[in-house]
């Protein structure tokens, strides 16, 4: 495949994915980096960062062509999973449109600034019980002429009610989650398990709980998650605001998440 070839199929790419392809057709590694080199002189490319890249289109300049923000999150590292709001918003069901993507890795690095966008990694936890739950748990599909590691959105329900901070807060939570219309239950409470979270799984059986009738849940479902619930009395966050306890799920809820109160009218 000759280079302008390769960069019309790959409108992001790292360096190490080009010098393989290159290399293949028996060229050597430096005629490969004299080539690149040269495209990225000729405003034919755009280095996203060292060792990422990203194929200006035809008849654009540098400047004003768009960089996908998800094919960057997924070559920033082998193992990169766009996870979190990103996730969310990856498939249209974020209540606010984010200029921070988070992605799971199994490597520590710094979060880097692109543009207006940031990319935060996050470390990939250790699963309990079952490893590839999370694994299953990751979709890879096309996009913008390439391809992306995402989670679904029943690992992403999990992870930002696991993980408030990096979904937003509860309302933007909340109205995101609301977005969707059906979840694969089983994929939820599989998932859920993995974690090994009692806070965690209180946290998804309430937000169940409390849209059983919208998203068809059955008794049992909510069952199955009341049995992962903590024994003693947890606040629904870090922030420990007072609020209701909610006996099943044994979560001191506030009224502001219990009443929705961000659909209280202002003033």
């Amino acid at each position: 495949m000759r280079s302008l070839e390769y960069f019309e199929a790959h409108p992001v790419f790292t360096h190490a994915e080009f010098l393989a392809a290159h290399t293949a057709r028996g060229r050597s590694p430096s005629t490969s980096n004299n080539l690149l080199a040269r495209h990225l002189a000729a405003k034919r490319l755009i280095r996203v960062r060292r060792g990422l890249y990203a194929t200006v289109p035809r008849g654009m300049s540098p400047e004003r062509a768009a960089v996908d923000p998800y094919l960057i999150a997924s070559h920033l590292a082998d193992d990169a999973v766009v996870a979190y709001h990103a996730a969310l918003q990856f498939f249209g069901r974020s209540y606010s449109v984010w200029h921070r993507f988070h992605y799971l890795t199994g490597r520590r690095g710094p979060a880097f600034s692109f543009r207006n966008m940031e990319f935060v990694p996050v470390l990939r936890r250790k699963l309990f019980g079952n490893e590839s739950a999370g694994e299953d748990a990751v979709l890879e599909t096309s996009h913008s002429g390439g391809r992306v590691r995402v989670t679904t959105l029943e690992r992403a329900l999990v992870d930002v009610l696991d993980s408030p901070d990096k979904g937003g807060g509860w309302e933007e939570i909340w109205r995101s989650l609301e977005m969707i219309e059906f979840f694969a239950i089983d994929a939820v409470l599989r998932y859920t398990r993995s974690i090994g979270s009692a806070l965690t799984a209180a946290r998804v059986g309430f937000y169940l709980e409390q849209h059983r009738d919208s998203l068809m849940l059955e008794e049992q479902h909510l069952i199955e998650f009341e049995k992962m619930a903590p024994d003693q009395a947890r606040y629904l966050d870090g922030s420990r605001k007072p609020g209701k306890l909610i006996k099943r799920w044994n979560l001191i809820v506030p009224e502001y998440v219990l009443g929705r109160g961000w659909e209280e009218p202002a003033g």
